[in-house]
C-alpha cells in the first residue's frame, strides 16, 4: 500500500558526492551541493530500479489486515520490529505480539498475517530494511553505477536517457515480482 522511508544518512550522499567529484575530475567545492542533489537522485533511482533499498534504514509500510500472509513492498528486510492496527476510523492502536505473526525471508522479503485484527483495517508495520550499512560496503557494481549516473546528470543535462552502462551495471541487482 504505502511506503514512507527515512531519507539516505548524509555520510552515504557524501561519500557518493565525493566519488563522483573524482569520477569527473572535479577539485573544487563549487559544485558540492549540485553534485550531491545528484547523487542523492541517483540513489533513489538505483533503489527504484532495482527494487531494493540501496542503504539500510528504517521506514513504516501500511498493509491490508489480513489473516492470509502479505509480503511487503520494501526489501531487503532486515528487521521488523512493530505493528499498528489502522481503524476506518480514530486512532492506531498497538497490535498485542499474539495478534500477529512475522517473518522474514532468505530472499530478504518481509511477510505480516494480522491473526488479531479486530478494528484494525489495516497495519502500520515499523521496519528496517535496505543491502549495506554504508557506501564502501555497496557492491562495486551498484556504486558504479550510482556514480556514473550521477557524473551523467551533472556533465549531459540535457540528456533524455542515461548512459547504457548504468542499467548494465545494475541489471543482475534487480528483482522482478509477479503480482
Amino acid at each position: 500500500m504505502t511506503v514512507q522511508m527515512q531519507a539516505v544518512a548524509q555520510t552515504i550522499v557524501d561519500a557518493a558526492r565525493d566519488e563522483t567529484k573524482a569520477w569527473l575530475r572535479i577539485e573544487t567545492a563549487y559544485d558540492d551541493s549540485a553534485i550531491a542533489a545528484l547523487a542523492r537522485a541517483a540513489i533513489g533511482m538505483a533503489e527504484d530500479f532495482c527494487a531494493q533499498l540501496m542503504f539500510t534504514r528504517g521506514g513504516t509500510e501500511v498493509l491490508t489486515a489480513s489473516s492470509e500472509w502479505v509480503r511487503m513492498r520494501a526489501c531487503p528486510v532486515r528487521s521488523i520490529t512493530a505493528a499498528r492496527g489502522l481503524p476506518a476510523e480514530g486512532a492506531s492502536f498497538a497490535l498485542a505480539s499474539d495478534a500477529y505473526a512475522i517473518d522474514i525471508g532468505a530472499d530478504g522479503d518481509g511477510w505480516v498475517r494480522v491473526i488479531q485484527q479486530g478494528a484494525a483495517g489495516r497495519v502500520e508495520v515499523d521496519f528496517t530494511a535496505g543491502i549495506v550499512d554504508d557506501w564502501p560496503s555497496l557492491p562495486e557494481a551498484l556504486r558504479q553505477g550510482i556514480v556514473r549516473l550521477a557524473a551523467h546528470l551533472f556533465a549531459e543535462r540535457n540528456s533524455d536517457a542515461p548512459p547504457a552502462i548504468v542499467t548494465a551495471l545494475w541489471r543482475p541487482w534487480r528483482r522482478m515480482r509477479i503480482a
